[in-house]
């Protein structure tokens, strides 16, 4: 469970990334589960867009990933949402709070 302090750091950190996948009226798929879940496991910190077409809030999606992954929420901002998780993976630079 993150703090204030570390999702803080964490949504700076996000603000520079571009996001790596979108999120569309085909909603969440098992694809993009694997997808988004291999992303964290090398970079632990992973945005995604939400277009408009998606048909839920960005919120209740970044909620819905954060379950299937055993992921952090970070940020729902307009349409990007961030995620974190720590990597397990060994030569992975870990993000330091």
């Amino acid at each position: 469970m993150l703090n204030g302090k570390q999702r803080a750091a964490l949504r700076a950190a996000a603000n520079g990334l571009d996001a790596w996948f979108q999120i569309g009226k085909g909603g969440i798929s098992d694809n993009m589960v694997a997808d988004v879940s291999a992303a964290l496991d090398a970079h632990e910190l992973v945005k995604l867009t939400v277009l408009r077409t998606a048909g839920e809030e960005p919120k209740a999606l970044l909620r819905t990933l954060a379950e299937r992954l055993g992921a952090e929420e970070v940020a729902a901002v307009g349409g990007k949402i961030v995620l974190y998780r720590r990597s397990e993976r060994d030569g992975v630079k870990h993000i330091e709070f």
